[in-house]
């Protein structure tokens, strides 16, 4: 009776067990499955698309979530997130990050600094490199080029042409180079005027030059003339994923993102 007593014993045990098992078994699938239902929607201000593309498709891979993306321009980005769009994930240019923590529709601790965008100077392809390492030598370049081209810094879709403004500002030289400067609808045009020799220099971000077969990369602008702008990261404060928003800026700031950033001429924010 006592052997038989053991056996019964043995055998709601190991039904436990077996109950338990399937019960941590369906709650994994079922959580599983939620994370794979789950869509954020992401906006990433329009530098180095690819680069991200590459990144979000891993973290697709790794987690199961699915992610809605769009790269807006240096200004879209920033009105989608004040005007109160729906978004989980809102990435930024400085100095863009004031206005969308000013706006009330993003949580001001999750301000993460995922990578970090240089303005760098190109020529035509085989064309002499002029030096850019030192402000005083960036003038001299300037001021000896016969013609150069940047992104408008009026026209209100990129940030690059206001850097340069600001650099000849700091350099003193705005209206020494205005009559030689051509201005460009965006940083892809300033680098065909300059591969096709219709400018001896061009300028825009590092980022702007990548996959261009046509021209000579010279070298970025030196920070204390054009200081890099980072691109920050926030999580909307009406996300109703914000554990896997989290998970996401977490994922684009982690060291292994670092040499995709790289591969694409931008730099990581840590």
């Amino acid at each position: 009776m006592h052997v038989q007593a053991s056996i019964r014993l043995e055998e709601i045990t190991a039904m436990k067990r077996w109950l338990s098992a399937i019960g941590i078994t369906l709650l994994l699938v079922t959580a599983n499955v939620a994370r794979a239902q789950q869509e954020l929607s992401v906006s990433i201000v329009g530098r180095g698309d690819d680069g991200f593309k590459e990144l979000i498709s891993r973290f697709e891979m790794k987690t199961g979530i699915k992610v809605a993306l769009k790269f807006p321009n240096f200004i879209a980005s920033r009105d989608l997130i004040v005007k109160g769009e729906p978004f989980d994930v809102g990435i930024v240019e400085f100095p863009h990050d004031a206005d969308v923590v000013a706006s009330g529709n993003v949580v001001p601790s999750s301000a993460t600094t995922v990578a970090v965008g240089w303005m760098a100077v190109a020529v035509k392809k085989g064309a002499p490199k002029p030096d850019v390492s030192t402000p005083a030598a960036v003038k001299r370049m300037l001021l000896d080029a016969k013609s150069i081209a940047y992104p408008d810094p009026e026209n209100g879709t990129g940030a690059s042409g206001v850097n340069v403004v600001m650099m000849l500002r700091r350099l003193g030289i705005e209206d020494a180079v205005k009559a030689k400067s051509k201005l460009t609808q965006g940083g892809g045009r300033a680098m065909a005027m300059a591969a096709s020799g219709e400018a001896e220099i061009g300028m825009t971000y590092y980022i702007g030059m990548y996959g261009n077969a046509n021209i000579d990369i010279v070298g970025t602008l030196p920070a204390e003339i054009c200081p890099p702008m980072p691109l920050i990261g926030f999580i909307s404060s009406k996300s109703t994923h914000a554990a896997a928003a989290k998970e996401l800026l977490a994922f684009l700031s982690a060291p292994e993102a670092a040499a995709t950033y790289r591969k694409y001429l931008l730099q990581p924010g840590y």
